[in-house]
């Protein structure tokens, strides 16, 4: 009798394994269907995304001679999104996309070239002023732990962040991109007219 019960006993003892196995494979199987569910729809919302931003035009190039270099880093690109609104991402042409960065400031304007991703080149009558801000598109870092700088495109004004690998050096870009943003152009400068002439 006694050699019965421990019998069974050992029998429930091995079979119990099968069943802990058949529960944790039917919770890795739904997880796993979770996880491409809400991939799925994070893909269809960025598309969504890019499919309302389609009248943003094409990504300027940097100009043929874009002059001596002011300010250079390396560091990261953390998106773009409308100006003045940290969370409303901009996707299209690349722009959302977050890479490693070159960043060069020259009389010219500001030439982004990122690994990996699209490369682009904001004219200096196109920049609008920089600061310095935590947050950009979701991606939240320190007091003062991005550069923000602010174009125009299109129609619209967009805020795109950058970090350096050297932090300190965003105060000198804020001062520098700023300076370039008001100063005048020579469609604006015109010219003074001649003593007697109307």
């Amino acid at each position: 009798m006694h050699h019965l019960a421990r019998t069974a006993l050992a029998d429930g003892r091995h079979s119990a394994p099968v069943t802990d196995w058949a529960g944790r494979i039917g919770w890795v199987i739904g997880l796993a269907l979770f996880v491409a569910l809400v991939y799925w729809l994070m893909r269809e919302g960025w598309k969504w995304r890019a499919t309302l931003q389609g009248d943003l035009p094409a990504l300027p190039e940097p100009p043929a001679e874009p002059g001596e270099p002011q300010l250079t880093f390396t560091g990261r690109y953390h998106g773009s999104t409308t100006a003045g609104q940290w969370l409303d991402r901009i996707v299209a042409h690349g722009l959302g996309t977050r890479s490693r960065v070159e960043l060069t400031l020259t009389e010219q304007g500001l030439d982004v070239v990122r690994p990996g991703a699209a490369d682009f080149f904001v004219p200096a009558g196109r920049l609008r002023g920089a600061r310095l801000d935590k947050g950009i598109a979701g991606k939240v870092l320190t007091e003062g732990g991005l550069l923000i700088v602010t174009w125009e495109h299109g129609d619209r004004l967009l805020d795109s962040g950058f970090r350096s690998d050297r932090s300190a050096e965003h105060p000198r870009w804020v001062e520098a991109i700023d300076a370039l943003a008001t100063a005048p152009t020579p469609s604006t400068t015109g010219t003074i007219p001649k003593k007697g002439a109307e």
